[in-house]
């Protein structure tokens, strides 16, 4: 079977996770920049990752466009979602449910991917936006332990991506 992984990465975790799918899968991998000029056509399977932000997967809505005809084609489509947020987070559910919508989960399968944040690869706006965050989860007057524990969480780097998490989204391809 012919596959390619496109991903888009702001800091390298789902970068990470593309080319570790891509190494499990024995298929090609390439960034969005290359793999969204691609005839996507030409493989039997595609998978496409991006990071996920304040409820969306970035450069997702290029890859929405694409499946209806790949579908159509027979291809075989898998998403992943790659966020900072611990995969077995509730609110995890609750987004990964809003990424696609009834029709395209008949096209394409999804998986989340836990990351982690690198505030020195992000952009400015990234940053402040995260810091933003914790610093308002930590002011709520109501907060709960969970959303202390969050806070804590994002206010620095670090990295909970796993290998484990690629075994269900090559297991997908075959």
């Amino acid at each position: 079977m012919k596959a390619i992984v496109v991903y888009n990465s702001q800091t390298g975790f789902t970068k990470k996770y593309a080319e570790w799918i891509s190494q499990a899968a024995g298929c090609e991998c390439v960034d969005f920049k290359k793999g969204s000029k691609m005839n996507l056509s030409e493989y039997d399977a595609v998978v496409f990752g991006g990071w996920c932000m304040a409820g969306n997967v970035t450069k997702l809505s290029w890859f929405k466009k694409q499946m209806p005809s790949l579908n159509a084609a027979g291809k075989k489509l898998v998403v992943f979602a790659v966020g900072a947020t611990p995969a077995e987070a509730d609110e995890v559910q609750v987004a990964m449910d809003r990424v696609l919508n009834e029709s395209e989960k008949t096209m394409a399968k999804l998986f989340y991917c836990p990351g982690g944040l690198d505030y020195d690869k992000m952009n400015g706006i990234s940053k402040f936006m995260m810091r933003m965050l914790a610093k308002s989860l930590k002011a709520n007057k109501n907060a709960t332990e969970n959303d202390l524990k969050k806070a804590e969480l994002i206010s620095s780097s670090y990295d909970i991506s796993d290998k484990k998490y690629v075994e269900p989204i090559v297991a997908a391809l075959r």
